[in-house]
């Protein structure tokens, strides 16, 4: 499946700082992983709209049913925010009853250094999942 690449729905000011967060989810069946591929979309969307957001991208691998996000912000209040705010609390929380694992890493980093590689944040969720 293709992935969301990065797109930046309001660029950071130069020199500052960012927000980053990276996840990983696995479904635990191939139903559950085209349910949330077509939530994805609308989540997507929701985030370019989102006050704070400077970043967002996915990927989606269907059918290993494995989906990794990768998103920047303002600062942490800005993605505590959207991630209470509707779609997105809705979704989650029915996502949940066909999830197998989630992981979520949280970094800052220079405005200068997005987007953030799909590298960098499959380092920095495997290095989270061995801390667990």
């Amino acid at each position: 499946m293709p992935d969301i690449p990065w797109s930046t729905p309001t660029p950071p000011a130069p020199g500052s700082e960012v927000y980053v967060m990276a996840s990983r989810f696995e479904t635990e069946t191939l139903l559950g992983a085209f349910r949330f591929f077509l939530k994805a979309p609308g989540i997507i969307r929701q985030i370019r709209s989102a006050p704070g957001a400077h970043g967002v991208a996915l990927r989606a691998r269907i059918f290993s049913r494995t989906f990794l996000t990768l998103s920047a912000w303002q600062d942490r209040d800005a993605l505590y925010r959207f991630a209470a705010s509707e779609p997105h609390r809705s979704s989650s929380r029915a996502a949940a009853a066909f999830m197998r694992e989630s992981a979520f890493t949280f970094w800052t980093a220079p405005a200068s250094g997005l987007p953030v590689a799909w590298a960098e944040a499959e380092r920095r969720l495997a290095e989270q999942q061995a801390r667990s």
